[in-house]
């Protein structure tokens, strides 16, 4: 029986890419054919309305799946886009916090929620929070694998050590099976000194991890969300575009 791979992005740098690159390669798996569930567990319901489904007022949505009030089926939403699908989020969510804490196996609660859905999809994509709380521990204790977006910026590489001593301590209480899926550099700019240095330096300790292409800084990938959109249906001849299906291949080579 296939069952689907759930791979986590995950940063808790705010403002590197990382709900882009959930999003934008969410899609391009399923414009590659496999059936793709995009989870939206970041409180702010970004990837939900980049994928073009309205915030407010969800009957049903990840913090109602988590509570227990809607089943896995009936949370999923079509979006319209090949093989995509979403359980979708908005500011509700951020109750979850607080609420999990107060929870038997607070931080398997993803985990079970997602049980039932595993072999309906070929890979589920969690956009995760920009911090690591209790949603982003249980998206790491869900997941086969982490995608790391960063920037190439000085202080995002010790935020990348933080992160990573968290997925080694998820790995050692609780999810044995979790991976360094990959390190993906977004927002890249190859004529500035600084990116060249600190790309440089992750590729001294994490070569193997780093996805080979990065995505360069694109206006058309910022403007894609405001029109509910991934990239591959709002320009497919944009830099970003080919740059989110460069890496989407990568991705599925690396499971």
């Amino acid at each position: 029986m296939n069952v689907g791979k759930i791979i986590a992005f995950a940063n808790q740098k705010g403002g590197v890419g990382k709900t882009t690159s959930a999003v934008n390669i969410a899609s391009a798996l399923g414009q590659m054919g496999k059936r793709t569930l995009l989870v939206d567990a970041d409180p702010q319901g970004n990837a939900t309305s980049a994928v073009g489904i309205a915030k407010k007022n969800l009957r049903f949505s990840l913090y109602t799946l988590l509570a227990g009030a809607s089943g896995a089926e009936e949370t999923v939403r079509e979006t319209g886009f090949d093989n995509l699908f979403v359980i979708p989020s908005n500011i509700e969510l951020a109750a979850c916090e607080l609420e999990l804490s107060a929870l038997d196996k607070r931080e398997s609660r993803l985990k079970s929620a997602l049980e039932p859905l595993k072999a309906a999809y070929d890979y589920i994509i969690i956009d995760c929070p920009p911090s690591l709380g209790m949603i982003t521990l249980n998206a790491l204790v869900a997941s086969d694998g982490v995608v790391i977006p960063m920037q190439c910026e000085y202080f995002a590489l010790e935020g990348l050590s933080q992160l990573t001593g968290t997925v080694s301590r998820v790995q050692k209480l609780y999810n044995p099976s979790l991976e360094l899926t990959g390190i993906l550099i977004t927002m890249y700019n190859g004529r500035l000194n600084l990116s060249l240095q600190v790309l440089r330096e992750i590729k001294r300790y994490y070569a193997s991890k780093l996805f080979a292409t990065p995505v360069q800084r694109n206006v058309r990938l910022s403007e894609a969300p405001s029109f509910g959109k991934p990239i591959g249906y709002f320009d497919r001849h944009s830099v970003g575009c080919k740059c989110y299906e460069e890496i989407a291949k990568e991705l599925t080579e690396r499971l």
